[in-house]
């Protein structure tokens, strides 16, 4: 049953509202919507179903974490920009802190921990990144032309080092579904439930394209470790498009390839951020807490988490002026198309590596990798509770 309208927009009542989501907000950003959507629209009526409806539509269109943005957007329309800070910090923060004292417990006290253990997360992120690689590409890659995108952003990936592996096929693939491909504009529905100026709007999106091309310019002139954590965490968060686990990529070719983060912990962390609640994009203060040289700890969790969410509030609020406008532009829908057919190759040539190249060491590992993924799609179990057995296998097999 629906509750009434009560005193809720004040930042701190806003903070606590999101608080308890980000306890239990477990199952990945389409179940986080659906948590959303019950206690926003059904219960506490902040705005419509037709509203809350359009909202996700702008975050799934825009790069970053969609249920964070739309967090972030109901926040600011509450209790203004106090608000979506305070939104973002109650649905981040339980699986942040989390992550980061296991982070510190490995680093710590790593000889402890059974290695078998630490192998069985490597087994669960094989399965998590299967089913999400099965479900993008049966949103993204339909049709000859975007399974097309979708295989060569994959061999790209495989093939062209570092950065430029990523951010190229994104780019062609962008610019050949622009002229080649179709894609229907959304229909008119209620307006969205907050409204900023286009003056505010226009700053916030020259800022997020001022840090993304700044950051590297000055991170190529500086050895300073911190500036190079900015740049490659917002860079992350500025170009992930289809959700949580197309950062991997990304995230891999920036902190493990440079040294920055051992491989095993990346993997290790991966795995766990599975079984938290939130976003999965509190991955970033796992890999901040094992940056092997400072910040690190829980300073480094501090700069990451913010660097990579960072790009997510610029765009949300400068995009919000402009979305009806950008919403009937089948072209940029359609570059739009481009892109995510791509993403699910980037997606998969991390699964191939490092994901599946690393955990799956033999027979064994495949048939448990297997049957964990079988767990998560036909029997729908919880990520957590495959996480954790994952785990015990590990441990038992080690």
């Amino acid at each position: 049953m629906s509750e009434p309208a009560r005193d809720d927009r004040s930042p701190g009542a806003v903070f606590l509202i999101f608080l308890r989501l980000g306890l239990v907000a477990f199952g990945g950003p389409i179940a986080h919507l659906a948590w959303f959507r019950e206690e926003f629209v059904v219960r506490r009526r902040w705005l419509s179903d037709g509203r809350y409806a359009e909202l996700v539509a702008l975050c799934q269109f825009l790069p970053g974490p969609a249920s964070s943005q739309v967090g972030m957007a109901l926040g600011l329309s509450r209790a203004g920009p106090v608000g979506a800070l305070a939104a973002w910090a109650g649905f981040t923060l339980p699986s942040a802190l989390a992550l980061v004292l296991l982070a510190l417990g490995i680093a710590r006290h790593g000889e402890l921990i059974p290695p078998g253990l630490l192998h069985g997360l490597k087994l669960a992120a094989v399965a998590v990144v299967a089913q999400a690689l099965w479900g993008m590409a049966r949103q993204h890659s339909r049709g000859p032309s975007r399974l097309a995108l979708t295989l060569l952003a994959a061999v790209a990936a495989l093939l062209l080092p570092g950065l430029i592996g990523q951010l190229l096929p994104m780019l062609l693939a962008g610019a050949f579904g622009a002229l080649w491909l179709q894609a229907r504009p959304t229909d008119a529905g209620d307006a969205l439930p907050l409204n900023i100026g286009a003056r505010t709007g226009a700053t916030c999106l020259a800022l997020f394209f001022l840090l993304l091309v700044g950051l590297p310019l000055l991170a190529s002139v500086s050895a300073a470790p911190a500036l190079h954590q900015l740049d490659a965490f917002y860079r992350a968060g500025a170009v992930v498009f289809g959700g949580g686990h197309v950062v991997l990529p990304l995230l891999h070719a920036e902190v493990v390839d440079s040294g920055m983060v051992d491989p095993q912990a990346f993997l290790a962390g991966y795995g766990l951020v599975q079984a938290m609640p939130g976003p999965l994009f509190t991955f970033a203060a796992f890999l901040g807490a094992s940056m092997e040289q400072a910040p690190s700890g829980w300073s480094g969790a501090a700069l990451c988490l913010a660097a990579i969410f960072l790009p997510s509030f610029l765009l949300v609020a400068g995009a919000l002026p402009f979305w009806e406008h950008l919403r009937r532009s089948a072209r940029l829908l359609a570059a739009i198309s481009g892109v995510n057919a791509a993403v699910v190759g980037l997606l998969l040539a991390a699964f191939w590596h490092p994901v599946c190249s690393s955990a799956i060491q033999g027979p064994v590992d495949l048939g448990v990798a297997a049957l964990a993924l079988l767990v998560l799609m036909r029997w729908k179990a919880p990520p957590a509770l495959v996480v954790l057995a994952c785990g015990l296998a590990g441990w038992a097999l080690g």
